[in-house]
């Protein structure tokens, strides 16, 4: 018996679907059974109930404590260098207090406070309003450790997400980032992106699994060994009241961008 190619892929379709639990097809993308970006588990993977950062912004005292977190999250995730501010892409970057902190501007605010630049990212929000508006579940948030993560093979460009996002933490490839990526510096362990697609920080969910810190954070921590200081970035579980981002909460002031509209960040900031 013969059958064309319209009825094998029918049955193909079912047969896939019917060895994933009998689910159908919005099943599936509801559950994130078909997340491409998903690792496997490593034994010696970190794990946490809700990862989170702070960042100390009375560590960041030269050019060079901001540009070694940069670099370290752009180069290990493939992050192209186009060059032009309207198609740039980034991960993690400076920002100025205005913008990092828009509605917060006071008349008496400290010069310093006021002209100093702030380290910034996605904050992977408790409440991210970018999952509520994904069509195509693209962007989803991690109910194992809290990560917003973000699926460039589900993603279709629609860019709801960057729309929803109050923070500015997401960047569009307007054009195919391959060409503006070194290959002399291209991590091959890490899958670069094709035009049309939406990118941002993930935490480093890969190296997480692998037991390593992000790469940024890792980047401070090595640049504060050389010079003395101490890191600028800790991580660490929210959850955990012994953990190193819990007691520098416990004992400093903290805050975070845009508190007012209710989406919870994950990262943190702390002065003095």
């Amino acid at each position: 018996m013969s059958i064309d190619r319209r009825e094998f892929l029918k049955i193909a379709g079912a047969s896939t679907l019917l060895g994933i639990g009998g689910m159908s097809a919005s099943a599936i993308l509801k559950k994130n059974l078909l997340e491409a970006s998903q690792v496997m588990p490593d034994a010696k993977g970190l794990t946490a109930k809700r990862w989170g950062m702070v960042v100390d912004i009375s560590k960041f005292k030269t050019e060079d404590d901001y540009r070694v977190c940069v670099e370290a999250c752009h180069l290990v995730h493939n992050v192209p260098n186009i060059g032009t501010t309207k198609e740039e892409v980034k991960w993690i970057w400076k920002e100025t207090y205005e913008h990092a902190f828009p509605g917060n501007e006071d008349p008496y605010l400290s010069p310093e406070i006021k002209h100093m630049p702030f380290l910034v990212l996605c904050n992977h929000c408790d409440n991210p309003p970018c999952v509520r508006v994904c069509p195509t579940k693209a962007t989803f948030k991690r109910e194992s450790d809290g990560i917003v993560m973000m699926d460039m093979h589900r993603c279709i460009g629609c860019r709801f997400c960057m729309a929803a996002c109050p923070y500015g933490a997401r960047s569009f490839n307007y054009r195919d980032p391959r060409p503006f990526i070194d290959a002399a510096t291209e991590n091959l362990e890490f899958p670069t992106r094709m035009r049309g697609v939406v990118e941002k920080c993930t935490f480093c969910y890969e190296r997480l699994a692998k037991g390593l810190i992000p790469a940024c954070v890792e980047a401070s921590q090595e640049l504060a060994r050389k010079t003395g200081r101490e890191p600028g970035l800790i991580f660490g579980d929210l959850e955990d009241p012994n953990s190193e981002v819990r007691k520098i909460l416990n004992e400093r002031y903290s805050f975070r961008r845009r508190p007012e509209l209710g989406t919870y960040p994950s990262v943190y900031y702390v002065l003095g």
